[in-house]
């Protein structure tokens, strides 16, 4: 993972307990990496999830919108569900 920094970087200041940074460093060691490159990528995940969460909203929406006539007495019996999975 490498950081590119710009006019568009901003640092920002995380405290954390001894133990949690130290096992931070362990794992960037592990990875080649830095704390600080952990918890930018972390911090892009969040914001990947987000955007996913967002879009995936929308799409439910649109597909709610589809829907013209729904109700709940409408699902099939028991017996019914059963023998279409026989089929």
């Amino acid at each position: 993972m490498e950081l590119y920094y710009s006019e568009s970087v901003k640092n920002i200041t995380v405290t954390v307990s001894d133990d949690v940074y130290r096992q931070a460093r362990i794992r960037a060691a592990e990875q080649d990496t830095s704390v600080s490159a952990l918890v930018a990528d972390y911090l892009r995940q969040l914001s990947a999830q987000a955007v996913e969460f967002t879009r995936l909203e929308a799409r439910q929406e649109l597909v709610r919108k589809r829907i013209k006539r729904f109700s709940a007495g409408d699902r099939l019996g028991r017996e019914e569900l059963h023998a279409r999975a026989v089929r």
